[in-house]
């Protein structure tokens, strides 16, 4: 099937063994040993015992399970259980599911596992969707992604470009240090288990489950990860394998040389990178020449990333246009020469006689008459153009002398913020460190809420609102505030109110409401008609539009702040 090597099937990939059409019916294993040779840079990591002879569950396609999974095809059955692409006929969508006998000596980590893994709730792995014991069975359901690439596959086209060999192990090693805040690791971290989607981000699938499928444990499992990211970024500088086997379709390195530098194996390599990747993967403690020190963790690995100088993406290539050729039509001579020749060539045409007939002199006094009759009226609308500004003239002077003895209206300029803190007096902050980016004038940035599941108003029983206090610096009458929104829909209400200080303890209630608006765009403006002398101004949210997943939420009713200003009277 060609959704095959696009399909996050958690145990799809056989280490370098031919996929899985190829040995249609006779699989009964997925490569353990290459992998075992391949991977014994990986500290820790080993396999449990299989399933004790667990034969896998007698199932065809067709199958349903819950009255809702219909299976349509296996894509693996080995070691007691099976994978396969199914249907979940209640929502109409592909999904993955893996399957084994409730009996099998892995059911129960492997459920364990997919529930762990189904709380972390990060997009940026791929989502375990349902974990059900039922009818002697244990099945696992979790997303299918048609759209999305394998990171074998890409490789198979050759190395990556520098900028997406940076992309790669810059989101997969902050991914992996999120799931290792939360306890969870992944331990069988191959390019299989990698995807790219259409729009360049890459999603990790089997976190836990798959190691849990495998009966693959660790006594390091931040180590061991951090190894297998650092084999990851190696493969896609140098389209090698850092071991001496072959394994998930790339040729291992020679034999008896041990673990070479990417800039070794191949001319080229980005030098940050290469460095990076060794320090990955030499990471049992041992000082590297550079004297630079190891990653063991998967966090320290990200901060390593983040310190890198930025890689640049490659310059678009632009095809170069078709040259000019003369179609079949085009014959003869051309040019000034030619012009010229067929100038001369043409007769020198005969003028014609002046009008001396009678009818010629007629003809001059009727143009004569009408030339004196146009200037006589141009002449009259002159004058009246002329007077009639005069009179407007005097107008204006008479309402400007009229606007000048009115009272003027006190010009408003910009406040500068001086610092800002998160409003929260339920005790849970949505994103108290970002506030910063608010009024930091990149319209790039932004400080984002969680997302609610009603809305768009929020429910005063889950959260009351959503803002930030900003300090002036000192008591300013503030006039008004342009607020920029991340995202745009029905609805989105702020309200400005001026508050004693930038402490989530004061209750709402205590502060002066200043004003008050609701948009469905990326920009709401609110005016104050009645300024007061304040210090701090809390901008508050109270009603957000719906938005789909992103890299930072989940689909739901959220907003962001990607710039805050405040105008005010000169003080």
């Amino acid at each position: 099937m060609a959704e095959r090597s696009t399909a996050a099937v958690d145990v799809a990939d056989t280490s370098g063994d031919e996929p899985l059409s190829a040995k249609a019916g006779g699989a009964t294993d997925d490569g353990a040993e290459a992998e075992g040779a391949a991977g014994t840079g990986q500290d820790g990591a080993r396999a449990e015992e299989k399933g004790a002879g667990t034969p896998p569950p007698d199932l065809h396609s067709g199958h349903k399970l819950a009255r809702r999974y219909r299976l349509e095809e296996c894509v693996t059955r080995l070691d007691g259980f099976s994978s396969w692409r199914a249907v979940d006929e209640k929502l109409r969508r592909a999904v993955g599911v893996h399957i084994l006998p409730a009996d099998h000596p892995r059911a129960r980590p492997v459920l364990s596992a997919a529930r762990s893994s189904a709380l972390l709730g990060d997009p940026r792995f791929v989502q375990v969707l349902d974990a059900v014991e039922e009818n002697d069975l244990v099945y696992v359901v979790h997303e299918w992604l048609p759209d999305a690439v394998e990171l074998t596959t890409i490789l198979g086209n050759g190395p990556l470009e520098p900028h997406d060999a940076y992309q790669l192990v810059h989101q997969v090693s902050q991914a992996m240090a999120a799931a290792h805040r939360e306890g969870l690791s992944h331990l069988r971290l191959t390019p299989g288990a990698v995807l790219r989607t259409g729009t360049g981000q890459y999603r990790i699938r089997g976190l836990a489950v798959m190691a849990a499928l495998r009966g693959i444990t660790s006594e390091h499992p931040q180590r061991t990860d951090t190894e297998s990211i650092g084999a990851l970024l190696y493969a896609a500088l140098t389209r090698r394998w850092p071991y001496e086997s072959d394994a998930h379709g790339l040729p291992g390195l020679p034999k008896g040389v041990g673990l070479l530098p990417p800039d070794q194996v191949r001319a080229g390599v980005h030098r940050g990178l290469a460095e990076l990747a060794m320090r990955a993967l030499v990471n049992d403690g041992a000082t590297a020449s550079r004297q630079e020190q190891p990653c063991t963790t998967p966090e320290e690995l990200a901060k390593a990333v983040a310190a890198l100088p930025r890689i640049r993406p490659p310059e678009p290539t632009f095809a170069t246009p078709t040259p000019y050729r003369p179609t079949s039509f085009q014959k003869g001579t051309y040019g000034p020469a030619a012009r010229q020749g067929a100038a001369l060539a043409q007769p020198v045409a005969t003028p014609p006689p002046p009008l001396h007939s009678r009818t010629g002199k007629a003809l001059k006094w009727g143009v004569s008459a009408l030339l004196i009759a146009a200037l006589g009226l141009g002449s009259w609308q002159l004058a009246d153009t002329l007077l009639q500004g005069e009179n407007q003239d005097q107008q204006n002077n008479s309402q400007s002398d009229d606007d000048h003895a009115k009272p003027q209206k006190p010009a408003s300029v910009p406040l500068k913020i001086a610092g800002a803190e998160e409003y929260y007096p339920d005790g849970n902050p949505q994103h108290a460190g970002d506030v910063g980016l608010t009024y930091d004038g990149d319209p790039g940035t932004a400080w984002k809420t969680r997302y609610f599941n009603q809305g768009p108003d929020l429910h005063p029983s889950v959260k009351q609102g959503v803002g930030i206090t900003y300090d002036l610096g000192s008591e300013r009458k503030v006039t008004g505030a342009d607020i920029a929104l991340l995202f745009g829909g029905p609805h989105t209400t702020v309200s400005l109110y001026a508050t004693d200080s930038t402490s989530s303890s004061a209750p709402l209630s205590s502060m002066k409401k200043l004003g008050s608006t609701q948009t469905d765009g990326t920009e709401a403006k609110i005016s104050v008609k009645d300024p007061k002398p304040t210090r701090y101004v809390l901008v508050w949210m109270t009603a957000m539009p719906w938005a789909p997943r992103d890299t930072f939420s989940g689909a739901g009713y959220k907003q962001g702040l990607t710039n805050v200003s405040f105008s005010g009277l000169r003080s």
